[in-house]
């Protein structure tokens, strides 16, 4: 019985580490890198976005007079753009960005020469940084406006008068210089606007500067001239472009915005007698952005341009007799952020002019009104 109770005691003894074992369970082993860790580590850094939305006119805008841009339909869903950069720009040294943009925008903003098409590179340059230095060769974003092509960087669903009245990017060099936090300069040479490449040999010259004398204040201007088209074939004369906005925080729910912007160019327009003579158009731009709720804002846009030579818009094609028109417009847009990476808006906007420039197909008007619903999601 001693004999047998030993054996088992012993038996049982030898047991229990193995039972230890096979209930603890497996040391994991290395865990394997995510593609966004991979891409940090090695200091790439890839962010994207998706706006997808839908618009409603009261007016023709698809092939009447409109002054859009990116939401000119008059009762559509559409994918809007599909936006995708990947980039490795160090504090010091060589590095690059490349920015391309997908979806029916893309079709509007495209560098000439080129096709009706729903692919854009949007921007792909080269970099080079020291100290306060910072150097860049290819294709970027314009210096001027409140507004930019990427849809999470504006506030409303629209884009402004403005907006379509100005550069969307240029092709050549392009340098900055820091002040610290304080001010940065801009200088760069270019083939001009919206050029790949140069359509008359002649480049364009810009310089700009932003600052922030206080920190919720924050001021940019910017200058532009050049020789570029006109609106009459075979015309080409030197364009002068000034832009400035500027930007104050009230508190952190609650911002405002301004934006001016006056743009001239020789033997731009007819001047009724069988010659040419300069065009000009000029607009001012009010923001208010509100986020009354935690993930609620409310965001409004007036603006006032005036095109009185008709270089903006031809006029004289939509009515008989007529040069230039006036225009405002007023937009309200209210957004939903779900979560960091999504965001619902809704939005309202009235554009009037002082002529009857649009049309809902029989009827002309000095009025449109549209909606406009629109979801984004940022990766």
């Amino acid at each position: 019985m001693q004999k047998t109770v030993l054996s088992l005691s012993v038996a049982a003894a030898l047991a229990i580490p193995g039972l230890a074992s096979a209930q603890t369970p497996a040391a994991a082993g290395p865990a394997v890198p995510t593609l966004d860790k991979i891409f940090e580590a090695s200091g790439i850094g890839v962010s994207g976005y998706l706006d997808a939305g839908y618009t409603h006119a009261n007016r023709d805008i698809e092939t009447g007079f409109s002054t859009r841009v990116f939401d000119a339909q008059n009762n559509s869903f559409v994918l809007h753009q599909v936006g995708l950069t990947i980039q490795k720009q160090p504090k010091e040294g060589f590095g690059a960005l490349v920015n391309v943009t997908g979806g029916k925008d893309a079709g509007v903003m495209h560098s000439t020469p080129a096709n009706e098409q729903t692919f854009d590179l949007t921007q792909g340059f080269v970099s080079y940084a020291t100290g306060p230095w910072h150097v860049m060769l290819g294709k970027y974003t314009t210096l001027h406006g409140t507004e930019v092509i990427a849809s999470p960087g504006n506030a409303n669903i629209s884009r402004s008068i403005l907006f379509g009245a100005e550069p969307f990017t240029h092709t050549g060099v392009r340098a900055h210089y820091e002040i610290a936090d304080a001010a940065t300069f801009f200088a760069g040479v270019n083939n001009g606007w919206d050029q790949l490449v140069d359509v008359n040999k002649g480049k364009s010259y810009e310089v700009g500067v932003t600052a922030t004398p206080i920190k919720p204040l924050s001021l940019t201007a910017s200058f532009m001239s050049g020789k570029e088209p006109g609106t009459i074939a075979g015309t080409p004369g030197r364009r002068d472009s000034i832009n400035f906005v500027g930007s104050y925080t009230i508190m952190d729910p609650l911002s405002v915005g301004i934006e001016y912007l006056r743009v001239s160019q020789k033997d731009a327009v007819t001047d009724g007698v069988g010659g040419t003579k300069s065009g000009t158009y000029s607009g001012f731009a009010g923001y208010l952005s509100w986020t009354f709720m935690p993930k609620t804002k409310l965001s409004l846009r007036g603006e006032a341009f005036d095109d009185k030579d008709g270089f903006r818009f031809n006029n004289a094609a939509v009515i008989a007799g007529t040069t230039g028109t006036k225009h405002k417009e007023f937009t309200a847009t209210l957004a939903y952020l779900a979560t960091d990476n999504f965001e619902l808006r809704g939005e309202v906007r009235q554009d009037k002019a002082n002529e009857a420039v649009y049309t809902d197909g029989t009827n002309m008007s000095k009025s449109l009104i549209t909606y406009a619903l629109q979801a984004l999601y940022k990766f």
